[in-house]
């Protein structure tokens, strides 16, 4: 039996896939927005789960078998399978819509949203108490100028927390309401802004913590009153795209797995990464801390994720990146990272969290490493259980991971831009998917006669790049050994990637 959460961006390129069974499983999180971008795609069973939120809006007469009962989804259901029987949906009771009752009552309240409600209503509460008490004192007797200063403060103290809980709902309305219409744009990358039918003149002035003095300036009102979108949602949480009105595009990102850690740990932690600086390394400008969760904002990058440049493209005709383009991400990734360990040098995997779909690109294709540096940060639980580090073969042998660790999932990243392979197509229940690719590729390789063939046949090159394209799968191999002596570190690997040329000429 399977567990845990399906990443969003696991079914991109999978444009064959016409039958998807996951039924009688222990599956959690959203249903993967990437299945909507599979165009053969007829049946889908995922009975008997965990998954929760709103059914992703699939494309009118696409899926002709589908059963979705006994899972904790919420929401209206899609126009586009209102023709399917009510047994389908069964054992949901927060979906409506036809074929089932109307939704002609508001939405039941997730609970994320009824928490910050119930806080927020308590706070009221307590401020009615406090200014009743205050009002009695002063028919009582007069106040002096030091207990009327005490007065004032005690009376608007709870202010700043009625923002905070503000501020958070609005963010819950902007996920929930936007969901479905984020879900018709298709998988993690692309876009489609719209106007946040929420946003209001006052909205809650909740101050964020800027880590870059040089940048303009924002607080949360600015962001809810921004055109915004929901990206996706990932194992750590949703992320929302923001156009300021200033012209910036921003990124939000809402992490639910950090409430461990304490406010001066994590504000120590934020500023120790929001000092990195380098080419391919994407600054984090500010962040905002909540007992319950964290907001970490980042600049957008336009290209979206190396994930879906290998992945997305393919399945929408769009030209996937060359043998020149992906020999250009994985040096900079590589500089990334050397950089990462020279400057967190106490972390034992000063990254972490190393994948494609954590690979932005920019304008030029230049590579930026994001959603780095937050093992220390992310409940132990949740990051064993999600975190690419804790995929690697030496914490599935001895519970460890180790200064190496990273290196070994830059191997799986070179491994999948030369295959074009989704490292995740290699799962099988009770082993690494990771080392399964890795054991893949070199059974290819044994045999001379098919090297060639394990190249993403997709990836445009000249002949002459052949010798070159090798040395860089072997190198991505040599960072995948399972045995971490025979590992190189991180040094030597960006050495040796660097060495690696467009062509052999």
């Amino acid at each position: 039996m399977f567990s845990g959460e399906i990443p969003p961006e696991t079914f991109i390129g999978m444009t064959g896939l016409k039958k998807l069974h996951l039924a009688n499983n222990k599956f959690s999180g959203q249903i993967p927005i990437s299945l909507l971008d599979l165009p053969k795609l007829m049946e889908l069973m995922l009975e008997n789960n965990e998954f929760e939120g709103e059914i992703p809006q699939f494309p009118p007469d696409r899926i002709k078998r589908l059963n979705v009962s006994n899972n904790r989804l919420v929401g209206e259901i899609p126009h586009s399978l209102s023709n399917f029987t009510t047994s389908i949906f069964d054992g949901n009771t927060d979906l409506c819509g036809a074929p089932l009752k109307s939704c002609t009552t508001p939405n039941k309240l997730s609970p994320g949203t009824i928490i910050p409600v119930a806080i927020l209503v308590a706070a009221a509460l307590a401020a009615l108490v406090v200014v009743v008490v205050i009002l009695r004192k002063r028919q009582q007797a007069p106040l002096g100028p030091g207990e009327a200063a005490a007065a004032s403060a005690s009376a608007t103290a709870p202010a700043y927390g009625k923002a905070e809980q503000k501020a958070y709902v609005e963010l819950d309305k902007m996920e929930q309401g936007r969901a479905a219409a984020t879900s018709r744009a298709v998988a993690p990358g692309t876009t489609s802004p719209e106007k946040p039918s929420h946003a209001k003149k006052s909205e809650p002035n909740v101050k964020i913590t800027f880590l870059k003095e040089e940048r303009d300036k924002f607080d949360m009102s600015d962001l809810l009153r921004a055109s915004a979108e929901v990206l996706g949602s990932g194992v750590f949480g949703s992320t929302y795209k923001a156009a300021l009105g200033d012209g910036q595009m921003m990124v939000v990102k809402r992490f639910k797995h950090m409430n461990n850690v304490n406010k001066e740990e994590f504000h120590e932690h934020m500023r120790r990464l929001g000092r990195l600086s380098h080419p391919n390394l994407l600054p984090i400008v500010g962040f905002y801390y909540r007992k319950e969760e964290k907001l970490l904002v980042a600049d957008f990058v336009e290209n979206g994720s190396l994930a879906v440049q290998l992945h997305g493209n393919r399945s929408r005709g769009r030209p996937c990146p060359n043998w020149p383009t992906r020999l250009k991400i994985i040096k900079g990734v590589a500089k990334g990272l050397l950089y990462l360990y020279n400057e967190l040098p106490s972390l034992t995997a000063p990254n972490g969290h190393l994948k494609s779909s954590n690979v932005l690109l920019d304008r030029s294709f230049n590579p930026v490493l994001t959603d780095y540096g937050l093992v220390p940060v992310v409940n132990q639980e949740h990051a064993q259980e999600h975190m690419i580090c804790y995929k690697s073969t030496e914490y599935k042998q001895t519970g460890r991971i180790t200064k190496k660790t990273d290196v070994w999932t830059l191997g799986i990243l070179i491994l999948e831009v030369l295959t074009g392979r989704f490292p995740s197509n290699f799962l099988q229940q009770g082993r690494s998917n990771d080392t399964d690719m890795a054991t893949w590729v070199e059974s290819v390789i044994k045999d001379e006669a098919s090297n060639m063939d394990i190249f993403d046949a997709n990836m445009e090159r000249a002949k002459q790049c052949e010798s070159e394209m090798m040395k860089l799968l072997k190198i991505g191999l040599d960072c995948c050994q399972a045995d971490i002596d025979s590992r190189p570190d991180i040094k030597e690997a960006d050495e040796k990637i660097q060495e690696v040329k467009e062509d052999a000429s």
